[in-house]
């Protein structure tokens, strides 16, 4: 869903569309393992702080005038509010995750059911390991879209090939090395077709020359706000909703004629995660 939404006054350009995102509420949210290196089991949750956050950010996307469905929560399953990496949608194809690590195998089940039950044609079960909108990023909906490809933590790299051939467009291979980014939608914020912010120390040299190629006109996010994942983001091409304490981004992202839109994601942080985590966008 791309329907426009606003029209900025002005010389920017920049232009809103309506979107389409599914979100899993914190119910069962809880620290109980170590994945990445934003989880500390010790450190005591606010499950009812997280469900406020949650919910503040699931009302943002209404007041933007954008629809957001529900995923059904599932107990023992903690880390499904990071909805995003249970799928990636484009074109109204669905390719499913498979995650790399045990503890959250079962939510590549319950979002493919949500997918089928939806009325989704088609609903692949991948072979290869991939944590969806987590490692896959999908640049301009629109059918000469490309999909930019994270691996190095998560995602194993013949996913990669995977996603093109399900997804239908070209695939941008790029490889992480900092294990606090551990997920491309980390160190990669998708702004419009033409437009991303990212943290280049996140990448291989390789990987850094393929996106300096690529978007030479990129916006290179501060290390202090990538280390409170303010480049996990969420762009409807006009407005960004981003981590609050990311001060600096948001200036910068503002000056390109963007409208930042910052949320306090505080408490879900804890997880590893921030507003594109608990979002993923159902292309149709």
């Amino acid at each position: 869903m791309t329907s426009v939404l606003t029209r900025p006054i002005g010389s920017t350009g920049r232009t809103a569309s309506r979107r389409h995102y599914l979100m899993c509420p914190p119910v069962h949210f809880a620290v109980e393992y170590a994945i990445n290196p934003w989880m500390h089991p010790g450190v005591p949750v606010d499950r009812g702080l997280a469900l406020a956050q949650w919910d503040a950010l699931r009302r943002t996307y209404l007041g933007l005038g954008h629809r957001v469905d529900l995923l059904e929560p599932v107990p023992g399953l903690p880390d499904m509010v990071y909805a995003a990496n249970g799928a990636t949608v484009a074109g109204g194809v669905v390719l499913g995750a498979r995650f790399r690590h045990g503890e959250r195998a079962a939510e590549a089940v319950a979002h493919r059911e949500w997918f089928h039950a939806a009325g989704f044609p088609r609903v692949v079960e991948p072979q290869f390991v991939n944590e969806g909108e987590g490692d896959l990023l999908v640049v301009d909906p629109g059918p000469g879209g490309v999909v930019l490809a994270g691996t190095g933590f998560r995602t194993d790299p013949r996913a990669h090939a995977e996603a093109a051939a399900v997804l239908g467009r070209p695939v941008v291979s790029l490889e992480l090395v900092d294990p606090r980014y551990y997920h491309l939608d980390t160190a990669v914020a998708v702004l419009d077709a033409a437009t991303i912010a990212w943290l280049p120390e996140a990448f291989t040299p390789a990987s850094q020359a393929v996106l300096r190629e690529r978007f030479p006109d990129a916006l290179v996010a501060d290390v202090g706000d990538a280390a409170v994942l303010g480049l996990n983001a969420v762009s409807d091409g006009r407005h960004v909703v981003l981590p609050a304490p990311a001060t600096r981004l948001a200036a910068a992202i503002a000056e390109r004629g963007f409208t930042p839109v910052p949320v306090d994601m505080s408490e879900l942080l804890k997880g590893g995660g921030g507003p594109k985590c608990c979002t993923l966008e159902v292309r149709a």
